[in-house]
């Protein structure tokens, strides 16, 4: 690092989640790079108060309405302007002091202060594939709009980030985006009818909030990367697959159009595509722990299962379909993935609800951003009408 380089002030949106606390990691590793400005989170006032207290932000968020003037009186003393609410959240990340806004908020509720950044100048370090699912073609305009850089933090997606480093000028015949394949890899139906949701909660590989943990078992987790590639790679659908490789050291392939593979590897830990979104287009040296290819004398591959994993298909056939069909399935997801958590849907129930969403939900072609806000509204509370009077 240059002397004269300043530091850069992050905004991290959702800050106590498993991605904001790994970003924090990188900062506290980096003090003389990186600045936590913003912190926010919808509910966990305990862990941001820390948080706060440690990094002493600019400025925090709270979503929650009830734990906001605990937070006020706590932080006071520290200097530390608290707000409150979406609107709040929307209007600090346009702040000119920002560099760079990390969205690492669950689900659709990211899409708004997404869009309020790149509005405001700001570059995206996207680790909330959501948005791009919700509106890829809405928020990929707004940023080419606004010269705003969206830079994956998905280890995935940041895979194929930096095997095109280099490569503007070669197009991209394919790619791929490899899974872990969960811990229901090689199951069937009969076993996976029975499942509980501790067992889906345990990957194999991956330390993750418990919703992207139910979304990588069912392989959802993947369908949302495939939507989320197409837009950050300007893809057709039929230039990206997904290979299941139980190991996770190959994070992703780009095979380009004369053949040649480019494969980004390493072992699986998520500080890493955070620290290269966060110091882009640098590398920046870390102590994280080093790949050895002794201790992983093979590495496998294999097809995904389509058929058994029905929302992996069930995705592909949104991507296909487009318009407001990825929002669709996104909502859908969400509302199921909640109440399997909540033992009152079954592991496969879940894709017969987002299947009967799709085929029920009015298609729009080309939605507008309220098109999309109603359609999520509307597809939330029909998957939870299924749900709760058990019509799927």
């Amino acid at each position: 690092m240059n002397e004269d380089q300043q530091i850069k002030n992050i905004a991290i949106l959702g800050s106590t989640g498993s991605i904001g606390t790994q970003a924090l990691e990188v900062i506290r590793q980096n003090p003389g790079r990186f600045r936590a400005f913003v912190l926010t989170a919808q509910n966990n006032a305990d862990l941001l108060i820390a948080q706060a207290i440690e990094f002493k932000p600019a400025y925090v968020v709270i979503g929650s309405r009830e734990k906001y003037e605990d937070l006020q009186f706590t932080l006071h003393p520290y200097g530390i302007k608290v707000l409150c609410g979406i609107d709040d959240m929307c209007e600090v990340v346009t702040h000119s002091d920002i560099a760079i806004v990390l969205t690492a908020m669950v689900g659709f509720a990211g899409l708004k202060p997404t869009l309020a950044a790149i509005k405001a100048g700001k570059d995206i370090a996207l680790a909330n594939k959501e948005t791009l699912v919700v509106a890829g073609d809405l928020v990929t305009s707004l940023a080419k709009k606004h010269k705003v850089r969206i830079l994956p933090v998905d280890s995935e997606h940041s895979a194929i980030f930096q095997c095109l480093a280099g490569e503007d000028l070669n197009p991209i015949e394919k790619i791929y985006l490899t899974a872990s394949g969960g811990p229901f890899r090689g199951r069937d139906l009969a076993f996976l009818a029975s499942i509980s949701k501790k067992e889906a909660l345990k990957h194999p590989n991956w330390v993750m909030g418990e919703k992207i943990t139910i979304d990588s078992a069912s392989l959802m987790n993947k369908g949302l990367e495939v939507i989320e590639a197409k837009w950050l790679f300007n893809l057709e659908v039929s230039q990206i697959d997904v290979i299941v490789h139980p190991q996770s050291i190959v994070h992703s392939i780009v095979q380009f159009e004369d053949g040649s593979m480019k494969a980004q590897m390493g072992l699986p830990d998520m500080k890493l595509p955070i620290q290269y979104a966060l110091a882009y287009p640098e590398r920046i040296q870390n102590n994280f722990p080093r790949f050895n290819f002794i201790d992983f004398p093979n590495l496998s591959f294999e097809q995904a299962d389509k058929k058994t994993f029905r929302n992996l298909a069930l995705a592909f056939e949104a991507l296909n379909t487009g318009g407001n069909m990825p929002c669709v399935i996104n909502a859908a997801n969400e509302v199921v993935v909640a109440e399997f958590l909540n033992d009152r849907l079954g592991f496969l129930q879940m894709s017969d609800v987002i299947q009967n969403c799709m085929s029920e939900i009015s298609f729009i072609g080309e939605p507008t951003l309220e098109d999309y806000l109603e359609t999520d509204r509307q597809t939330r509370a029909y998957a939870q009408d299924l749900v709760t009077n058990k019509k799927y």
